[in-house]
């Protein structure tokens, strides 16, 4: 993709466009705009998304599995050595953050950080490139960052959501449960009052998941998008057009290193705050 037959707006809106296709009269039909894309309706899918999604998810197993398979318990490999210190922290996490007994808990903790680190490592992968490649193949829009998909992020939080309200019924039951919104916590004289502030409670557990990891990755790919263009704007060796292009070079590469600890720190967000929720939803109140 360059930026001679794009305008600098066409351009970010091209590289923020995911590749959204859905069923229609004919067959399946892909969009080739943003508008074209909200006519789609409900029932549209973000194939980029689902796709990336689906591969980095079976990459993760995959690598996993194949670690364990070979583990030993002599002289470790240095990817033994990684993956057992990877598990050493998140269970040190589950440990510092959940006062349960819930043998699903670290093992979905793990999941979530790894899944959510590769998602979001997708971020380093240069965007042109990217595009370049997905043109000769025909494809006209791909976004290779399924955490900049407000899908990805709400889909996963309603998962952990989920979770949440079936250990909250099966710790407490339904009268705990329902005792909980209704009776904390100002007592049973203002019983409409306490559910609205904890219906509020509840439903903001998972839009804060979602739009925060949401937020902070979309914000990241702006920048770098952004960046890209600096080097579209390089035409010609002049003045101007060597700064621009040192420029870009300079900025790129160092928010490339500081979006290494954003993407890390997003992950580790998203895995502590479902942890929390779910040591909150074992937690009988008396």
């Amino acid at each position: 993709m360059t930026t001679e037959a794009l305008t600098s707006a066409e351009y970010i809106r091209h590289h923020l466009q995911n590749l959204t296709c859905g069923l229609q009269e004919g067959g399946i039909h892909c969009a080739h705009s943003a508008d074209e894309a909200k006519e789609m309706g409900f029932w549209a899918l973000n194939v980029d998304t689902f796709g990336v999604s689906l591969v980095l998810g079976l990459l993760f197993l995959y690598l996993l599995r194949r670690v364990a398979k070979k583990a030993t318990a002599g002289v470790p490999s240095s990817a033994q050595n990684f993956i057992e210190w990877l598990v050493e922290f998140v269970d040190s996490s589950v440990r510092g953050s959940f006062s349960g007994r819930n043998p699903l808990v670290a093992p979905l903790a793990l999941t979530i950080f790894v899944w959510i680190f590769l998602l979001n490592l997708m971020d380093l992968v240069p965007i042109d490139y990217t595009a370049l490649v997905m043109q000769q193949l025909g494809v006209s829009h791909f976004k290779l960052v399924p955490t900049t998909d407000p899908n990805a992020t709400i889909g996963m939080a309603i998962g952990v959501f989920f979770l949440v309200l079936f250990y909250s019924v099966k710790v407490k039951g339904v009268g705990g449960f329902l005792g909980e919104l209704t009776l904390q916590p100002f007592g049973k004289y203002a019983l409409p009052v306490n559910l609205f502030l904890e219906l509020v409670n509840l439903i903001a557990k998972p839009i804060s998941l979602a739009l925060r990891l949401f937020g902070n990755m979309y914000a990241g790919e702006m920048i770098f998008v952004l960046l890209a263009l600096m080097g579209g704007a390089w035409v010609g060796v002049s003045l101007t057009g060597m700064t621009l292009f040192g420029s870009q070079v300079i900025l790129s590469l160092g928010w490339a290193i500081f979006h290494i600890l954003i993407i890390t720190l997003q992950a580790f967000i998203f895995m502590t705050l479902t942890i929390v929720y779910l040591d909150m939803a074992h937690q009988k109140h008396h």
